[in-house]
């Protein structure tokens, strides 16, 4: 048996491994089109690779992902978050948990992952080839594939596993619509919100906030979560998983709508504002600056008061009854027009790709043409930002070469 396994990232390297695993005897190829395999791998995470998380319950680590929760289910249930673990555990590679759910590697170097992949592709004796762009798939009706590579060159396999990973582009999309599948639109999934006419905001650059609500006006879109603040506007956990929730939603309203911030980690307007008065009393001899009503960082509770033209040096006993009103609104309120948006480079993701209707996720292999099967961001599946799509990956990737045939 010949598999021809399209992509060099991590479902590919994953679906190779578990199909040189599962048959011996077949001879397994991945085909990549760039010089470099891995090269999201390398970079996810700050260089340290989020390869799963730790949130134990499958049915809560489904809700992470905004399409495809459903059919991953049944992906899950041959390959999960324990078995991710335990699989790169049995090879020497020890995960650790960090507070969030995130697990890496205890090394923190996302090398240390490509370097186990590499290393098992080479003892399986997988063949591998970069600078390997196919440009014709032809299925045969009596079984199999033609692949005609750019250099001309041809041969034919058996069974063809995708991989090609997410493709910000429709058009990357044309060969596969070529060969009957339906594809659903791409639109970016994960991304930060620029604000540009906050200058001041955007001042406090690599602010982070531990715990804040973000709400799209106009919608019932709402995440908490950690903020940070860019030199482009808002970005951090809560924006993105924003982002990745509403992402068609986002795409649709041209990335130009107004977003609320809650300062006070989803504190209502009766719990700051008993908050306030106590402050106003108990600190009523210093200054607006030195006592705050709620714990946030000192930079952007300066650049708070300015936003509402309320003097730090002002004591609490002198601040009137409507500027106390002006601070609630702004902690529990503050808007912001979102003026486009900003590629979270370290973990792109596009919402979109292939129509999940058209592949049994029992064998990853698609409905439309037998012998072609499908792993990672080349489906209409994502996850928001915390290990989440490495997981979708290695799943997907698993079912698809241990039923490749």
């Amino acid at each position: 048996m010949k598999v021809a396994v399209i992509g060099g990232g991590a479902a590919g390297f994953f679906a190779a491994i578990s199909c040189k695993a599962h048959h011996p005897g077949a001879i397994v190829s991945i085909f990549e089109k760039s010089a470099k395999t891995l090269a999201k791998v390398k970079v996810s995470g700050g260089g340290r690779c989020n390869v799963t998380n730790a949130c134990e319950q499958q049915a809560d680590f489904l809700r992470y992902y905004p399409r495809g929760q459903k059919k991953l289910k049944k992906s899950f249930n041959y390959f999960n978050r324990m078995d991710t673990i335990q699989w790169f555990e049995s090879r020497g590679v020890q995960l650790k948990a960090e507070s969030d759910g995130r697990m890496f590697p205890i090394t923190d170097d996302s090398q240390t992952i490509i370097d186990c992949l590499r290393n098992e592709v080479e003892r399986l004796d997988v063949m591998l080839f970069t600078k390997k762009s196919i440009s014709k798939l032809i299925p045969h009706a009596q079984g199999g594939f033609e692949v005609t590579f750019e250099s001309a060159a041809t041969d034919l396999f058996d069974a063809v596993i995708v991989a090609t990973g997410g493709s910000p582009k429709s058009n990357g999309y044309d060969w596969l619509r070529q060969l009957g599948h339906k594809i659903v639109e791409p639109v970016p999934s994960l991304f930060t919100f620029n604000i540009p006419q906050e200058k001041k905001l955007k001042a406090l650059m690599g602010l982070a906030i531990p715990n804040a609500v973000v709400k799209i006006q106009g919608t019932k879109m709402v995440q908490d979560g950690p903020i940070l603040v860019t030199h482009w506007g808002l970005s951090g956990p809560a924006v993105l998983k924003l982002s990745a929730w509403g992402a068609r939603q986002l795409f649709d309203m041209n990335y130009n709508f107004k977003v609320q911030v809650n300062w006070a980690g989803g504190m209502n307007e009766e719990q700051l504002r008993k908050q306030v008065v106590s402050v106003s009393e108990k600190e009523s001899k210093k200054k607006v600056y030195n006592a705050k009503p709620i714990d946030v960082p000192n930079r952007l509770w300066d650049y708070l008061l300015v936003r509402i033209d309320l003097n730090k040096n002002t004591i609490w006993a002198e601040v009137k009854k409507k500027d106390k009103n002006r601070v609630i609104n702004v902690l529990l309120n503050d808007e912001y027009a979102v003026v486009g948006k900003t590629t979270f480079k370290e973990e792109f993701v596009t919402c979109g790709g292939v129509d999940l209707s058209e592949v049994d996720f029992n064998t990853m292999q698609s409905r439309k043409l037998p012998g072609m099967f499908f792993a990672g961001e080349v489906l209409d599946v994502d996850g928001i930002t915390g290990g989440f799509n490495f997981q979708a990956a290695w799943s997907t990737g698993f079912v698809a070469g241990k039923l490749a045939q």
